[in-house]
């Protein structure tokens, strides 16, 4: 039987990514339901920063199984995805409590430098070959 530890790893945070998604979708059609018809963009479309941040990346490599990146790569990755996704759906609550806020700007500049961090750890640091190993019982 072949198995591999990286692989079991990126299709646990891969479960977890489609789990957020699904959660940001509920969390969207609640808050939204209580909102008197007043919508927001940023949280219809919060779940999408998972699916397609994580989700899709994920699968590729999880079918692929091969370059697959370490784990300080998919925390940083992962934290960068969670820190947009919860910009989004704040941005969203102020836009539907009928205000604007110029601070919700540090959401996406801490998300994207999350995510360049992880991806820069993946490419100078964190390349798992995911090479299928025996396991012999």
């Amino acid at each position: 039987m072949y198995t591999s530890q990286n692989n079991r790893s990126l299709q646990k945070h891969l479960i977890g990514s489609i789990a957020a998604a699904l959660f940001c979708a509920l969390f969207a059609a609640v808050y939204e339901s209580f909102s008197f018809g007043v919508y927001s963009y940023f949280m219809l479309f919060a779940f999408v920063v998972p699916l397609l941040g994580c989700s899709l990346p994920y699968s590729i490599m999880v079918f692929r199984n091969r370059n697959i990146p370490g784990a300080s790569a998919l925390r940083l990755w992962n934290s960068g995805i969670a820190i947009l996704t919860v910009g989004s759906i704040i941005q969203g609550v102020i836009e539907i409590y009928g205000t604007t806020n110029h601070l919700t700007i540090i959401y996406a500049a801490a998300g994207i430098f999350f995510l360049i961090a992880g991806l820069m750890s993946w490419l100078l640091f964190g390349k798992s070959a995911a090479r299928p190993t025996a396991d012999h019982n």
